[in-house]
């Protein structure tokens, strides 16, 4: 079974890899980019059948956002987004020019602004930040369906 997906770049979609990419150059293409994380995961639900909790609807496209958003304001240059599905898990990554990686501050609630990585790494399985030959990939990991336990239920990012 071979499909594509993406509206901006797109490869084979297997039985097991499911996946979408999206070059992004303005800060106008952080809601394109939003757009793109959502109308994925929706077709990774109806047309794949994986079961996607509304959370994770919701936490891919914030951290999403915050990813480019971040990538578009510190680094020259344009800002890849994939985003593929791994067992059960989507993986967001997004991957920029500059190869400096990105300072995590101390969570500081009197803090006005800066938050985007402190939000990333709440609402994400995992965080990982890898140097490239040019640039670097900040990926991190989302739960397509809530828990059994229900950690994620109720949770709102």
């Amino acid at each position: 079974m071979e499909r594509t997906a993406g509206v901006a770049d797109s490869r084979p979609l297997m039985a097991d890899i499911v996946s979408v990419s999206g070059l992004f150059e303005g800060s106008e293409d952080i809601a394109v980019a939003r757009e793109l994380a959502r109308a994925f995961l929706a077709d990774v639900q109806a047309v794949h059948g994986l079961p996607v909790s509304e959370y994770a609807m919701d936490a891919v496209e914030l951290v999403v956002s915050e990813l480019v958003t971040n990538a578009r304001k510190y680094a020259p240059g344009p800002c890849l987004l994939t985003l593929e599905v791994v067992g059960g898990a989507v993986e967001v990554t997004a991957w920029d020019s500059n190869p400096t990686p990105p300072t995590v501050l101390a969570p500081d609630p009197t803090r006005i602004g800066q938050h985007g990585l402190e939000i990333v790494m709440a609402v994400g399985q995992s965080f990982a930040v890898h140097r490239e030959p040019v640039g670097k990939r900040i990926t991190t990991t989302i739960a397509l369906a809530d828990d059994p336990c229900g950690a994620a239920a109720g949770r709102r990012p």
